[in-house]
């Protein structure tokens, strides 16, 4: 199967739901995994790609850690001044 009827499919099944980035960074993940490289640069490549996924998923991650922590820090906030 080709990269791109891969992705032709990926993006003509997306729903237009809301999805969150973790969706997309692993279906990026699969087509990523997929691809099958012939030269050792386009084998490199594809290492390096899969390395700042890596690099994307820990970022994603903590800030959705921070998103959270403001989220909670907004409601206790708005419960103080609620209270006064």
């Amino acid at each position: 199967m080709s990269l791109d009827r891969e992705w032709r499919n990926f993006l003509i099944n997306e729903n237009l739901d809301e999805k969150g980035i973790f969706t997309y960074i692993q279906g990026l993940q699969e087509i990523i995994s997929n691809l099958k490289p012939k030269t050792v640069s386009e084998k490199r490549r594809i290492q390096l790609a899969t390395q700042h996924l890596r690099e994307v998923r820990k970022y994603a991650r903590r800030m959705l850690n921070e998103n959270l922590d403001l989220h909670e820090k907004l409601n206790l906030l708005e419960e103080s001044k609620g209270d006064e």
